[in-house]
This record gives C-alpha cells, sequence and structure tokens, in this order.
C-alpha cells in the first residue's frame, strides 16, 4: 500500500506562483511514472504533467512554458512549480503515482487526496 501527501495548494493572483509537493511513502521498490491531474468544478479530470524515474517530462499543452515537473527520488516525492497561473488553472490537483513493490511485480496506481488551487482574476 502506498499512502500519499500532498501539500502547497491555497489561493494567488493571476500572474502569481505556486509550488505543489506529493510525498509516497510505504513499502515501496520504485515508482516509474509519478504525475499530476487536475479538476475542476463541472469538469472532468485531466492530465497535468508526468515524470519518469529517468526524469522524463509530459506536459497538456495548456501549461507548457508555465508549468514544471521535478521529482526528488530519494524522497519518493514529486513537485510541480506553477508560474504565471491563470483564472483558468483553477482546479483540485491530485497527485498520480505507479509504484512497484518489487522487481517483478507490475505498477500499481495511486491517488493523492487532492490539493486546491484557486487563481483570482
Amino acid at each position: 500500500q502506498v499512502q500519499l501527501m500532498e501539500s502547497g495548494g491555497g489561493s494567488v493572483q493571476a500572474g502569481g506562483s505556486l509550488r505543489l509537493s506529493c510525498a509516497a511513502s510505504g513499502s515501496i521498490f520504485s515508482i516509474p511514472l509519478m504525475a499530476w491531474y487536475r479538476q475542476a468544478p463541472g469538469k472532468q479530470r485531466e492530465f497535468v504533467a508526468s515524470i519518469t524515474s529517468g526524469g522524463t517530462t509530459n506536459y497538456a499543452n495548456s501549461v507548457k512554458g508555465r508549468f514544471t515537473i521535478s521529482r526528488d527520488n530519494a524522497k519518493n516525492t514529486v513537485y510541480l512549480q506553477m508560474n504565471s497561473l491563470k483564472p483558468e488553472d483553477t482546479a483540485v490537483y491530485y497527485c498520480n503515482v505507479n509504484a512497484k513493490f518489487s522487481a517483478s511485480d507490475r505498477a500499481y496506481d495511486y491517488w493523492g487526496q487532492g490539493t486546491q488551487v484557486t487563481v483570482s482574476s
């Protein structure tokens, strides 16, 4: 089992910055993939960014050039630096990890509890 602890959400004015963190704990062997998703009121959850254990990143077009995902493998922690925030970035942000418990095991998906990000104009 994996526990995810998210932090860093809050309220900010348009153009501001926030940094989200998500720390994974448990009997983890490896985390091949860590990602952030978000869900705005009345909308479906959508992909924001992902990063592999080797550092390969992927971003939604809507956040490219403004958001940066990074991770600390030693701490099993993923970060999302959000700059130049816009009101349309307002959403609950969810951490997602794809974790393995042994070298031969498949990976399992886990979700954080979500953290609110509110951007005012």
